[in-house]
């Protein structure tokens, strides 16, 4: 019985002759993603030195090719050859071989790639940043004008003032985040006077730890950590529900019924957030005091709930309560007006949503801390 030699696959080769302006590329061996590779680098930089127009392969040689190593050859089309349509042929290639070819012919850029020009680019980005910021502030103190001149109209007449609605979303701003505001700020408190029990003990004045937790929780922290949490959690769900109300056209259909957006939207989330907020703040006092009360009482400072309450009430005055506490109403009006503003400036899609819920988290956020900012520094000018 005579005995079959198997025949052994050859891997990728190649050979490159030139013919005037035309390229003659024999292939040999398998082209697959695994054999290929092997004389990427070498063909590139050979088509690179070569000077030609048009390309002809030879595949009769060719024991198998697939999309990577049809890629690979198909880099010999040059730019030019594939915008200006230019003769390429094949020969000895199977019916799948030409397929594949022709494919990967295809996907090979006919168009350079555009010129990064990094300090225009840069230039033009931040422009436009400036004119969309611009664009933003305008849009919203106009709201906020508009907003005032209903709401005067509403507090004119209390009986356009929509009781059910805004009750609601008192329970929805408020009443929910109620423990997570109080949670929150007792850690804070606690840790602050942790804080302040290791520095300040240190240098035997733990007692000051007090001062330090009532300052903080009254002045700032309180009213600010509030603010930012009504702003991430009920300024992007005002965009969420008046966004989806936008995009199934109930707006319009509002519109078309006579009813005023702002006074039926606007204001009784306003109204909700300008009662909630204060008496959140409040509660965040509250809650940062007794957790820095706490931490006083079972670190090894020893320092009594009584000793707590009684250096607190003499060191750390009524002024500051109501330092914090006048902040609320404008952190409150302005995370309102930019949760319903970006909600109505939803277009149709839910791309819009996404994004407009993202940007009204961001605005109300970066326009607390502002205030906040503007109110330290009036304070301090009027020496409170």
């Amino acid at each position: 019985m005579p005995q079959v030699t198997p025949m052994l696959s050859v891997p990728a080769r190649y050979s490159l002759s030139q013919n005037g302006d035309r390229l003659l590329v024999v292939a040999e061996g398998r082209w697959t993603v695994e054999t290929a590779s092997s004389v990427n680098d070498a063909l590139a930089a050979d088509f690179q030195k070569s000077t030609y127009v048009t390309v002809d392969y030879d595949l009769s040689a060719v024991e198998e090719l697939d999309t990577a190593g049809a890629y690979i050859l198909t880099r010999a089309l040059r730019m030019e050859i594939m915008c200006d349509m230019r003769d390429w042929q094949l020969h000895g290639a199977t019916p799948g071989q030409t397929v594949l070819m022709k494919v990967a012919a295809d996907s090979q850029p006919c168009t350079p790639p555009p010129q990064t020009r990094q300090f225009r680019d840069t230039l033009i980005r931040v422009g436009q940043a400036t004119s969309c910021f611009w664009d933003e502030l305008y849009a919203t103190i106009s709201f906020l004008g508009e907003f005032f001149a209903v709401f005067a109209r509403v507090l004119m007449q209390p009986r356009r003032l929509r009781i059910k609605s805004t009750v609601a979303l008192m329970e929805e701003v408020g009443l929910d985040a109620a423990p997570i505001v109080a949670v929150l700020s007792f850690a804070i408190g606690a840790v602050i006077a942790y804080m302040g029990a290791n520095l300040l003990g240190a240098l035997g004045f733990s007692v000051f730890m007090v001062d330090l937790v009532g300052f903080a929780m009254l002045r700032e922290l309180a009213v600010v950590i509030t603010a930012i949490l009504i702003a991430g959690r009920s300024a992007s769900a005002f965009t969420a529900q008046i966004g989806a109300m936008k995009m199934r056209q109930e707006i319009d259909a509002m519109t078309v019924m006579g009813l005023d957006t702002l006074e039926t939207l606007v204001v009784p989330r306003a109204i909700a957030c300008l009662l909630t907020i204060p008496i959140l703040t409040f509660l965040a006092m509250m809650s940062g005091i007794l957790g820095g009360l706490v931490v006083a009482w079972v670190t090894p400072t020893q320092i009594s709930p009584l000793l707590f309450l009684s250096r607190l009430q003499e060191m750390v005055g009524l002024q500051h309560f109501w330092v914090g506490m006048v902040k609320a109403p404008f952190f409150a009006i302005v995370i309102a007006i930019i949760g319903c503003r970006q909600g109505l400036a939803v277009k149709g899609s839910v791309e819009s949503l996404g994004s407009r819920v993202t940007t009204s988290v961001v605005q109300a956020i970066f326009a607390v801390i502002l205030i906040d900012a503007l109110f330290a520094i009036l304070f301090f000018q009027i020496g409170v």
